[in-house]
């Protein structure tokens, strides 16, 4: 037996009008009676008149060919409700041919997975795996056990500068938020203008669902990503045209607004904690206090303070520079350029030993997160 090679010949579509589902069925009297009277499809065609053993039928964007055969084609055929939920009543059905109904919400409420928060330290070396992903794009994975599915960060690199073979889309989200890291991207969105290049220390907020499109890269263009859930859905948007030639600031996506923060306008506050500043990213009055980021560098003598936070997720990524980070329950390392780590809730730690030319990102998830002195007693 020899494997049979995919055919890679390029077909000429330019002549096509449509496309059907052909469905053959033993029984055809009776699916075509499921498919018109309890699905509401339309008949378009059938024939022969005095013994039908062919129909084709339409609704909802579809089009189904029954024929007539010996063997019954048995297919998954999901209709899509307007909405966000799916009523109780609306349960899978099975037709005549054993084919399966299914029923979903155009909409569909994300799905959070339980936190399961642990500590996670991911260093950049040589031996770092990269993994191919959407549109050409090169992903470093920086929280493999994804806290349970709650959380994703990744490290994005884009290798070839120039026009980036993306489309406009958008994404089912709780929150997605990236930090340009090295190069520059010039990018859309929907209704917030015309296209913007975004620089190494710039940041934007994507809210649930605003469409938008990369259009170009500069070389050697690398991100920081952090998203929740960890497996969402990226959906095309062909309908839509970027730029939308609207600008406002102020459109609410699912509650959030979009945010492009400039490193260069920035200005640097005190931190929550001494011997540190910090340039806010705006992310969290965006986002009505879900979430929270900046860039934090020392300004004098740290403190020696530790620190517990009691949020949902707090993550380090190391932009330039190097620090200690010595943890109660992980032990002592050294973070240096490229390096993350994401802390647990209730894990006291502490940075120390920081570089004058330390600069790391902050990112932190959960209602006014507070932070707490605590006692670092390492284990032994």
């Amino acid at each position: 037996m020899t494997d049979r090679k995919p055919d890679q010949t390029r077909f000429d579509t330019s002549a096509v009008g449509s496309a059907q589902v052909v469905v053959s069925v033993r029984d055809f009297a009776a699916n075509l009676t499921f498919f018109r009277d309890r699905l509401g499809f339309r008949l378009d065609a059938i024939y022969p008149a005095d013994h039908p053993r062919r129909a084709t039928l339409s609704g909802y964007g579809l089009m189904l060919a029954l024929r007539q055969a010996e063997r019954d084609d048995v297919l998954t055929l999901r209709l899509i409700l307007r909405g966000s939920a799916v009523p109780p009543n609306r349960e899978a059905v099975e037709a005549p041919n054993g084919s399966r109904i299914e029923f979903a919400a155009e909409e569909p409420t994300i799905e959070l997975p339980d936190n399961v928060p642990e500590f996670v330290l991911s260093k950049l070396d040589a031996r770092t795996p990269w993994g191919e992903g959407r549109a050409g794009m090169r992903y470093r994975d920086l929280i493999p056990n994804r806290q349970g599915g709650r959380f994703i960060a990744s490290h994005i690199r884009i290798v070839e500068p120039g026009p980036v073979p993306d489309y406009v889309h958008f994404h089912r989200v709780r929150f997605q938020l990236i930090y340009c890291y090295k190069g520059w991207a010039r990018l859309v969105y929907e209704d917030q203008g015309k296209p913007f290049i975004m620089r190494a220390g710039d940041c934007v907020l994507q809210p649930p669902q605003i469409r938008h499109q990369v259009l170009e890269s500069g070389d050697g263009l690398e991100v920081v990503e952090v998203a929740c859930p960890a497996d969402h859905e990226t959906l095309a948007d062909p309908s839509l045209a970027l730029p939308t030639g609207n600008l406002d600031s102020s459109r609410q996506f699912a509650g959030q607004r979009f945010v492009f923060h400039q490193a260069r306008k920035a200005q640097w506050s005190p931190w929550r904690m001494d011997g540190f500043e910090a340039r806010d990213l705006g992310i969290a009055a965006a986002t009505d206090g879900l979430l929270s980021a900046q860039v934090v560098r020392p300004r004098a003598e740290p403190s020696a303070q530790a620190l517990t936070h009691h949020g949902e997720f707090l993550f380090l990524f190391v932009l330039g520079g190097g620090l200690q980070l010595d943890t109660a329950s992980s032990g002592v390392h050294r973070l240096t350029d490229g390096d993350c780590v994401t802390i647990p809730a209730a894990a006291c730690h502490r940075l120390s030993d920081c570089d004058p030319s330390l600069e790391f990102l902050e990112i932190q998830v959960g209602a006014k997160l507070p932070t707490a002195p605590c006692e670092l007693h390492a284990e032994a």
